[in-house]
Parts: structure tokens; sequence; C-alpha cells
């Protein structure tokens, strides 16, 4: 378990319901076809296995399966804060501060800015990321103009 004390934005979380069952009632947005293609994927598949994809949204959501011993290379996310849920196995974040190891029900916030890389252990890591939306390209004037 990753220790708050250990990672600044780390805390344990305990499952008890499923996601689209929030206080005994069914949420208006749980989408019953997207439940039954994320229970259908390979369990073999790793990468981006879903995405959130409804117009308008605010936020993007991933979610990220990394094979056994596989990883993710040191990156930086320069403009937007990240959570990351790890909901299956177990790894290490790597991050300026040093490793630390994070499974299932580990939620770590990264601020923007941060440098981290993903490690999977030996029966490998899925984790959702949960950031702002990125504002698409937009058309301007020149400077000079």
């Amino acid at each position: 378990m990753t220790d708050p004390e250990e990672l600044p934005g780390a805390v344990r979380v305990v499952f008890g319901q499923r996601a689209d069952d929030v206080g005994g009632r069914r949420s208006r947005s749980a989408d019953p076809g997207q439940r039954r293609s994320l229970a259908a994927i390979d369990p073999a598949s790793t990468g981006a296995l879903w995405r959130l994809a409804e117009p308008g949204r605010q936020l993007d959501a991933n979610l990220i399966r990394i094979p056994p011993q596989g990883s993710i290379d040191t990156h930086a996310e320069p403009d937007l804060d990240v959570l990351l849920l790890v909901v299956a196995g177990d790894g290490t974040l790597g991050s300026a501060a040093g490793p630390h190891r994070v499974e299932s029900g580990s939620l770590v916030r990264l601020p923007h800015g941060s440098v981290r890389s993903v490690t999977a252990g030996e029966n490998g890591l899925s984790y959702m990321t949960v950031h702002r939306r990125r504002p698409g390209m937009q058309i301007k004037g020149r400077p000079d103009a």
C-alpha cells in the first residue's frame, strides 16, 4: 500500500460498492453498454483499454493496463494535475522523491509538472487516470496582424 505520509496526494481507498451504485441508487450517468464492454476486454490486452469520450465533458479519464514487469517511461505532464487510481495488480510509481509501491486501491494525485514513471509488478498493473480535459486546438490570428 502507498503510505500517504510517503507520497503526497496518496490515500488508501476501500471498495465496497460498484462505481455505478452510489448510496444504494444507480447513477444516472451509468452506461450498461460501457460496463459490458469493459468486462469483455481480453485479459491479455494492454495499453489504453478505455477512454471517456462523451462530447461536452469537462474531464478526461483512461483505463490503462501494463503487462507484468512492463513499464511506462519517465515523463511529465506540464499542464494538468492527474489522479491515478490503481484498480488491479501492483507496481511501482517512480517520482522525483523516489519509488513508491502502489497496489489495488492506491489513489495518487500527480501535480502538474511532476515527473513520473510506472512499472508493473509480476501480475501486471491496471489503473485509471482522471484529469481536466485539455482545451481543443483553436485558430488564432497572427501576432503581427
